[in-house]
């Protein structure tokens, strides 16, 4: 099954934000990525740091769908898009080499 990733990063007025108005927000993302994976879509999330480990650099959601009109649908039901808080993109990843993973 292809793997898709999603890279997502703060609108402006987002970013302008406290982190206790954007929180609850982050809580429901996390909320929706652990029902969806207890639910059998393999995924993977998290954040990006710069070198001193701040975060700032957007997300990235990795997670397999069986085509792009799936995988769109799909990522639509992101709380952070639905609540229109990131600027993402979503492409299809083709691993060619590693470890194993995914």
């Amino acid at each position: 099954m292809p793997w898709f990733v999603k890279h997502e990063t703060f609108t402006a007025e987002t970013a302008a934000l406290s982190l206790e108005r954007r929180r609850p927000h982050l809580e429901a993302h996390r909320a929706w990525v652990a029902r969806e994976t207890q639910a059998g879509r393999r995924i993977r999330s998290g954040f990006l740091v710069d070198e001193r480990r701040r975060p700032g650099g957007g997300g990235l959601l990795i997670f397999e769908a069986e085509s792009f009109e799936e995988a769109l649908a799909w990522v639509s039901h992101d709380p952070m898009i639905q609540a229109g808080l990131v600027a993402w993109t979503l492409q299809e990843w083709i691993p060619v080499s590693g470890d194993g993973w995914p």
